[in-house]
């Protein structure tokens, strides 16, 4: 009876790690059909043989970002959207521009680990782990200094200089997603109750209608 029950256990087990992971590559790749009208987990694959050169290709990396907005930084990002021959691959590349003092506030990639390299300046940056501990992790980063922010946790960057900074992130999905707390907490369509939001913050409903006016 022991013996069952552990075949059923490890079963069990393997099934549930299967579950977990990705599928493996069938096929060269999977060129994005944006045009495919049948509605799959990500893009439906073009014919191969009508892949071009330029569905592997990306040109943009080099400008530099606007920076001139509340936040003082701009994201490029590359992923499916922009190079249609990242589908099913799992990876994606964002360049980030930061004004002196701009942040990149906290935000969170539903389906992506980031790991992200400073080329010019220096960063603070940080993540917060899951409930119930919500243990800060953060560290001044400087020129060539790499740190990663594991998937689905919030986390930040921030220029503590006077000089524009330049980073590079990699993330672990060709759609990484990107959820802005702020944006979706204050500026959600429709709007989340401000009875909830300020017993959620524990701050009067004044507060709470004053931060949403600015989203």
């Amino acid at each position: 009876m022991a013996s069952k029950f552990f075949l059923l256990a490890l079963l069990a087990l393997s099934a549930s790690h299967a579950l977990a992971s990705d599928p493996g590559q069938l096929q060269d790749f999977c060129v994005a059909d944006k045009t495919s009208q049948v509605f799959v987990n990500g893009f439906a694959c073009k014919d191969p043989k009508t892949a071009v050169v330029e569905d592997f290709y990306f040109s943009g990396l080099h400008m530099v970002g606007n920076t001139s907005n509340k936040q003082g930084s701009v994201v490029t990002a590359v992923n499916v959207a922009q190079i249609a021959g990242l589908n099913t691959l799992g990876v994606s590349l964002a360049r980030v521009d930061y004004a002196p003092y701009g942040q990149n506030p906290p935000h969170l990639h539903p389906r992506a680990t980031e790991i992200l390299t400073v080329l010019e300046g220096s960063l603070y940056v940080g993540f917060v782990t899951s409930n119930p501990e919500n243990k800060l992790f953060s560290k001044v980063l400087n020129k060539g200094d790499v740190f990663v922010f594991p998937q689905g946790l919030i986390h930040f960057q921030f220029n503590i200089g006077n000089n524009e900074v330049i980073a590079i992130a990699a993330l672990s999905s060709k759609n990484p997603g990107v959820i802005t707390i702020a944006n979706a907490v204050f500026g959600s369509k429709q709007t989340i109750s401000d009875d909830i939001l300020a017993k959620a913050f524990q701050v009067d409903k004044n507060i709470v209608d004053h931060i949403q006016a600015q989203f």
